[in-house]
This record gives structure tokens, sequence and C-alpha cells, in this order.
């Protein structure tokens, strides 16, 4: 038990599992302790957890209660992991599955609601149970499903729809990563059989709530169908403010989803079919004058007139009024983009691109920032390129692909740089929800930018 006693409440750690468990059963009324090995069943006022694999390195939070409930919490979309980790979710699916005596081993997290509440008033699993398939508020509780609007796609809960039958109780599987006030803890449902019911994301700062609004405003907004090659996209099935949280729930992707072929290789069809919303190609129009242009001013100036931001918010207003006296005249067209356009975030469906995380979506962009934000993060995050090795990865995917995107050499070159100055002034508005700043990319791009554009 990491020297901390059985009982103990791991929302006093200051570690990932006490993160999660701060943001997850956030209300102090709830009794939420740890002990070693598995603690009789309880009932509906009662949640039980087997830590995995441990407490002091935990990594997950599987449901105990069901065989089948935990067992399907390892083994949904196993085929999207890299093979090592589908190994070994496999074999601690198995176990689950048969009961056996290694998985009573493990240290188990309960929550218990006292007598005098009602669980759907302090627990979010039991809440969501009751307001995802109705389309009316669920008395009470301040939690209201998104209303059906048309052309959305946004429908109740896949497994009972149409049926107005609620289930009889989700269950929730949550990841545990180490504290990061940008990351938002992601329950993954399950109903009473095992089937995968959705995806709860919880916005618990200035930050991750604006982050959940945004994907399920682009979810609401989505083309639904956006044509042949506009990639498929989860639903979106709930949106709605409790106890000082945002929460969006999303629909379980497709069971035969997979991992992508290739998965670096870009998907120059879909991306612009996405840019263009699965329509034809937009006039190309002068940066300058252009919505992206005043936006990205009125977010410099943001950033300037931030005391956080300091000289950082100076420069990079500095370095916008470069980007326009450069390219004030370059013409460039100007679309949507999935905002985290990387090979973590696709998936396949037979022949159809699966996409999801759209939290960093948007319209009004130049045409090319998700080819652009691919390349930078592939070379950044999985071959751990520095920043100017990452920028030069993505100049050179604009200056190789760029024809199909209606880019010469100066297209190319302007649409690098304001994908930077927009890559940065995000991390800026996280910071100001209070993210804090990425140590490397802040103020890395700043410098790279500033040779650039000199």
């Amino acid at each position: 038990m990491s020297g901390r006693r059985a009982g103990a409440d791991p929302r006093e750690r200051h570690d990932g599992l006490g993160w999660v468990t701060r943001a997850v059963f956030a209300d102090e009324r709830l009794r939420v302790t740890l002990a070693d090995g598995q603690s009789p069943p309880g009932d509906d006022r009662v949640l039980r957890f087997a830590v995995v694999p441990s407490v002091r390195r935990a990594r997950f939070l599987l449901p105990l209660g069901s065989r089948r409930v935990t067992a399907a919490s390892v083994l949904a979309y196993n085929a999207l992991r890299p093979a090592g980790v589908r190994a070994a979710r496999a074999l601690v699916g198995a176990l689950a599955r048969a009961g056996a005596a290694p998985l009573g081993r493990l240290p188990v997290l309960s929550v218990v609601v006292p007598p005098d509440l009602d669980p759907a008033e302090v627990l979010l699993v039991r809440r969501l149970a009751a307001a995802l398939p109705g389309t009316a508020p669920h008395a009470g509780t301040g939690v209201r499903p998104t209303a059906p609007h048309a052309g959305t796609g946004v429908r109740p809960t896949a497994p009972h729809a149409g049926t107005g039958v609620r289930p009889t109780a989700l269950h929730a599987a949550i990841g545990v990563r180490p504290p990061d006030p940008n990351r938002k803890p992601t329950l993954q449902l399950f109903d009473d059989a095992g089937r995968p019911a959705g995806y709860a994301k919880i916005g618990w700062n200035g930050a991750t709530r604006a982050l959940v609004r945004a994907e399920a405003a682009a979810l609401r907004a989505l083309p639904r169908p956006g044509g042949a090659d506009y990639p498929l996209a989860p639903e979106l099935l709930l949106d709605a403010d409790w106890a000082g949280q945002a929460v969006a729930v999303i629909a379980p992707l497709p069971p035969r989803v997979r991992r992508l072929d290739a998965p670096q290789r870009p998907r120059l069809d879909a991306m612009l079919a996405v840019a263009r919303r699965g329509g034809p190609a937009a006039r190309p129009r002068p940066l300058a004058g252009s919505p992206f242009h005043r936006r990205l001013c009125d977010d410099a100036r943001a950033a300037a007139g931030d005391p956080a931001g300091g000289e950082a918010g100076r420069r990079a207003y500095r370095l916008v009024e470069a980007l326009l006296a450069r390219y004030a005249g370059t013409a460039l067209e100007f679309g949507d983009w999935h905002g985290d356009w990387v090979p973590w975030n696709l998936g396949r469906y037979g022949r159809k691109l699966v996409a999801w995380d759209w939290e960093h979506s948007g319209a009004g962009v130049p045409v090319g920032f998700d080819l652009a934000h691919q390349y930078f993060q592939t070379a950044f995050v999985l071959r751990g390129e520095p920043v100017p090795g990452a920028v030069a990865a993505a100049g050179a995917a604009l200056a190789r692909h760029g024809g199909r995107f209606g880019l010469g050499p100066v297209q190319a070159a302007a649409v690098l740089d304001a994908y930077l100055l927009e890559l940065w002034l995000r991390m800026r508005r996280l910071a100001a929800g209070g993210a804090g700043w990425h140590p490397v990319l802040h103020p890395g791009l700043l410098h790279v930018l500033a040779e650039r554009l000199r």
C-alpha cells in the first residue's frame, strides 16, 4: 500500500491515483478507501475497483462486481492498442472472465455513498445511468441529455436506442495517469452485459472544461454524412454541467475498429474532406482581412495583455505582426480542421477512416493545418525530436504534399508559420485556464518562429 494505512482516502495522495479520484469522486461526503484484497460485494451504494497493477504504480481502475463487465473493461477496443499492451490486456481480461485468484489479490478501491444520500446525487456514473437513455432531464439531477438535432446524429446510448429502457446500471473503467492540469479523467462506460456504452470525459478546471465543451460543440456541428472521404466520428450522447465539472459522453467506437495500417502515412483525402466539410474547395483569399487574421490578432492581443504571459505574450504579438507583414497578400484557402490529427486519434472501420478526440477542432483556418500538425506531433511525440526538427518535418510534409492542398512554396511556408503561431496561442489559452505550459514547446516555438519570420 506504498506505506499508507489500509482504508486511507486515496484522494489525499499526490500521484495519479490521487488526481483521478479527486476529479471523479469529488464530493467530500463520499467515503473512498483502499484495502488489500477484494472487499465484500456492495450494492447500488458502493462502487468497487481493482487497482491495476498496484497502488504505487496505478494505471487502471477495473470495475468489480461482474466478471463480464470487468473483462470487457480491459478487452474492449484491444485491437487499437500496441502488440505488447494487447497481450497484457488479453491476459488480464481472461483472468477477470474466469474469476482467477491473481486478479482477486489486487488492491481494491471502494467508494461508499452514505445512507442518507441519493447515489445519483453524488456519483457521476449513477447519474449518467439515469440521464443517458432518456430525452428529458432526470428530476433533481441537473443533468440533461443533449437534445436531438437534425443532421447531427445525436441519439440515446446505442444498446438502448429507441427502447426508452434505462439500463439497470452503468459501470466505469477509469484510466490513471500522472497528474497534469491539461488532462481530463475519462470513464469508459459499460452496461450490465459488458457492452460499451460510451466514454465520459470530465473537465475539472478552466482549461479542461473548455476542451470538453469544445468537443461537444464540434461533434454537434460535424456534417453527417460528410461524404465518401469524410472520416467517421463518434456521436455526442450527452453534454452536461455537474458539480462544477463539464461532462461530455461520447458514443462508443464501432466494435470492429482497428489500428491503421501504416499509421504515419497522411490520409490526404480525409484531411481535405474535413477541411471542406465534404464539399468543394473554397476560393482562396488573402490572409490579411480574413476571419483567421482577425482571430489571430485578437488572441495575440490577449496574450500580450496577460500579466501571466509576460514578455512571451508580447513577443507572440510581435510575431503575429511579422506573419501578417510577410504574408498579408498571400492567398490561402480557409476551412475546418480536426485540430489533433495524429495516428493515435485515428483508426479504421472496414475501409472507412475513424477520427476521435475533436476537442481542438475549429473552422476558418488555413487548409493544411492538419497535415502540418500530424507531422509536427509525430516527430515531436513519437520520435522525440526537438522543436526545430519537428518544425522541419512539418515543413517537409507541406512541401511534399502541399500541391494536393493548392499550396505553392510561399503558401506552404505561410501555412506552417501560421500553424506554429496557432499552436503557441492554443497553449497560451490552456495555460490561462490553469493547464500550465509545456516546458519544451514554450518558449521553444517562439524561438523557432522568430528565426523564421525575421
